[in-house]
């Protein structure tokens, strides 16, 4: 089956992801906008939609990013965790095809494993998109190469 969705676990990769948004507090709006940042420009460069899960029902008010079906942004409801909403979407999404979860927390990667997920660390989910968004910014630096070689032997 093919990947269909990626679900973070959005403070679990934030407190692993300390170059993300330096100095900012980790729940802050900042480290937020910045984690989101980073991983549109990852869905836009993979293809795949990836949802961000938050806990807690304090939503911050002013977020620069809307929640689209691209790249879902969502938080969990007073008594309810990022944890239960990854599970409940990993079932859901198994006639679709297989989900991506990424948490540090083993309890949850074992409960995404045995509903038919698959899991990652935030390591080396980080490690994948780091790596990821290095090859498009050589691609693109190579193709402005090329197009600038091919105005300037227009000219």
């Amino acid at each position: 089956m093919a990947l269909v969705r990626i679900l973070v676990d959005g403070y679990s990769l934030l407190h692993n992801w300390p170059e993300l948004a330096p100095g900012k507090p980790r729940h802050s709006m900042q480290a937020r906008d910045e984690l989101i940042r980073v991983l549109t420009l990852y869905r836009d460069a993979t293809g795949t939609p990836i949802t961000i899960v938050f806990d807690g029902a304090g939503k911050s008010a002013g977020t620069e990013f809307p929640s689209t079906p691209e790249l879902e942004i969502l938080y969990s409801r007073r008594g309810q965790t990022a944890d239960q909403i990854i599970e409940r979407v990993t079932v859901r999404m198994g006639d679709f095809g297989e989900v991506l979860a990424v948490t540090d927390d083993h309890a949850e990667r074992d409960t995404v494993f045995y509903q038919g997920g698959m899991a990652s660390s935030c390591s080396n989910f980080v490690a994948a998109v780091e790596r990821v968004l290095q090859e498009q910014e050589r691609d693109i630096t190579r193709h402005n190469g090329r197009q600038k070689a091919a105005f300037k032997a227009a000219r």
